[in-house]
Parts: C-alpha cells; sequence; structure tokens
C-alpha cells in the first residue's frame, strides 16, 4: 500500500469529487483515477460508489478512511521525530483553538513565544466547535487543542490540562428587570425571555445549558450567534439575554464596581454574577501523548510555563 494512494484517497473521500481531488493533489484526473485504482485492487475491495452525479464511500471506504489518516498522522510523526534528533528545526504544528480566550492564558502570547523559540516549525491552525476539535486529535487530524471542554467532557483516550475555569456572567440590558441585582439565578429569569445563544457544539454552548439544566429550567427561546462580542452587544441592545465567560467582559479575578461595569459595557449593560459557582467555561489543552510528535511537545511545554505566569 503505497502512501500516495492513501493521500489521493483521502483527497477523494473529502471532496466527493475526482476532478476536485485531481486538483487538490496536483495531479491529472486520469493519473488520480488509477491509483484509486490500484489502491483498490490492493485492499481487495471498491472504496467508492461512482454515478455520473456522485461519489460517495462505500462500507470499506468508510472503514479506510480514519486509518488511513493515522497511517499519514503516523508518518509525520516519525518524520518530525527524526528531525529532532538535531533539533526542532522544521516541521509542522497542526493546532486546534477554541475561539474564546483562556483567562489566565494569553494564546496569542503562546503562539508567539513558541515561534521565536521554533521558527521552523508551520503552524496549521483550525477554529472549530470544541467537540469537534477533540474528536480530530482522537483522529489524529490534529496534535493538538485548546477547547472548551471539562474535563468530564473531553473523550477517552486523551490526556488534558486545565489552563482555566472562567465564571460565567448574564448579560442584561440596563432597564431588564434584574439589572440591579448583585447575584442571580438562572430560573429568576422572566419565562418569556430570549437567549442569544453561542455557535452549536461549541464548549460555552454546553457550559451554559448544563448551567440551565441544574436551575432546573429551560434555556427559551433563543438565536445563534457565531461571535461573543455581539452576543454582548446584542444583549446590551435588548434584543435578549446572552450567558459568557467573565474574561471576555472583564479583566481580572472579580467583577468590577456597578459604575465601573456600566462603563465597560455599551448602552450601560449589566454583566451579573451567576450564583451557581458550578456555572463556569472551563478551558482546555487536550492531545494524545501517544501519538504527540516533538513540535507538539514543545507546544505543550510552552504552554505550561505561560500557565505558571498567569
Amino acid at each position: 500500500m503505497d502512501l500516495r494512494h492513501l493521500k489521493y484517497f483521502l483527497a477523494v473521500a473529502e471532496t466527493r469529487n475526482f476532478t476536485q481531488a485531481a486538483a487538490s493533489c496536483y495531479v491529472a484526473q486520469s493519473a488520480l483515477s488509477q491509483q484509486i485504482a490500484r489502491l483498490e485492487k490492493d485492499v481487495g475491495a471498491q472504496l467508492f460508489s461512482r454515478t455520473s452525479r456522485s461519489v460517495r464511500l462505500t462500507a470499506a471506504g468508510e472503514l479506510l478512511e480514519p486509518l488511513a489518516r493515522r497511517i499519514l498522522a503516523d508518518v509525520d510523526n516519525a518524520r518530525a521525530a527524526l528531525d529532532a534528533l538535531s533539533g526542532l528545526r522544521r516541521g509542522r504544528l497542526r493546532l486546534g483553538l477554541v475561539q474564546t480566550r483562556a483567562s489566565s492564558v494569553d494564546l496569542v502570547e503562546v503562539m508567539a513565544d513558541y515561534h521565536a523559540r521554533y521558527p521552523g516549525i508551520d503552524f496549521h491552525v483550525t477554529n472549530a466547535p470544541s467537540a469537534e476539535m477533540a474528536a480530530s486529535v482522537l483522529a489524529g487530524d490534529l496534535d493538538i487543542a485548546i477547547v472548551g471542554l471539562g474535563p468530564r467532557q473531553i473523550p477517552d483516550g486523551l490526556d488534558h490540562q486545565v489552563l482555566a475555569a472562567d465564571p460565567l456572567v448574564l448579560i442584561v440590558p440596563a432597564d431588564h428587570a434584574l439589572a440591579d441585582a448583585d447575584a442571580v439565578d438562572l430560573a429568576d429569569l422572566p419565562e418569556s425571555h430570549q437567549l442569544i445563544q453561542f455557535t452549536r457544539g461549541s464548549g460555552l454552548r454546553r457550559q451554559v445549558e448544563a448551567a440551565f439544566a441544574r436551575a432546573g429550567v429551560e434555556p427559551g427561546q433563543h438565536f445563534q450567534v457565531g461571535q461573543i462580542h455581539d452576543m454582548i452587544r446584542l444583549a446590551a441592545r435588548g434584543i435578549g439575554v446572552t450567558v459568557v465567560p467573565r474574561s471576555s467582559v472583564f479583566d481580572g479575578s472579580v467583577l468590577p464596581s456597578v459604575e465601573d461595569a456600566r462603563s465597560a459595557l455599551p448602552y450601560g449593560a449589566r454583566a451579573l454574577r451567576i450564583a451557581d459557582e458550578a456555572a463556569v467555561h472551563t478551558i482546555c489543552v487536550v492531545h494524545d501523548s501517544k501519538r504527540l510528535a516533538p513540535a507538539g511537545a514543545a507546544f505543550l511545554e510552552v504552554v505550561e510555563r505561560h500557565a505558571i505566569r498567569g
């Protein structure tokens, strides 16, 4: 089984189109089709179901896809390990980054520090919902991911380190019935409230839904927004209320005074402490220690140094 055949196979599996796969691999379509045919002969099974309108994976193709990704990832790791014998001078780091910040670790500074130490390592950065990125690390498609998942939400087989446990706060407009409260229970929200939620499948979305479940209430009518800054602005304008990590609004370990909070948020909106102490947005770095290449191990060391400083 030729590694090149596996790369061509994955290209077709991802695009579901032989023409597009050939273009992404910089080969002629006829050559790619021939190599796929040779792979099918080697494995003794048809990998794709082809019609004039579609290309789909067969049962054998679905079985081979995750195995092919792991094989190619292992080859990359082996090359990186050999390079490491003479120092981390070249290589690639496939990194997944959560869109919310980790309050105690500045990930931009981590990446800048890492690049200064190892300028020959290329970053391939992915932004996706936390559950997807954790699954990608498990599948070997990512080396490391910073995810908004708690330890119990991380898939079995992955190692993790908690970077931050950021309390959640409720953002309400200035004229909201709860605007002057020091702390709130989510069950105190009016039944008619509209909740502005973050992306489905994200770690933050899971933490917020868990907090409402502990309060014994449904999240209520809601709509989804893909940027936390926009969630806060929409809540401030009275479109609804939202729940976000405290660090996305304020720096520091405690909520500021009422006057400072009003000046920090648009339109005089309020950020209210949630009485539920378990309502936190946990940020973890996850990896598979059995498959971690030297470039990934070096990145973890830089993360740990910044976590200690924080």
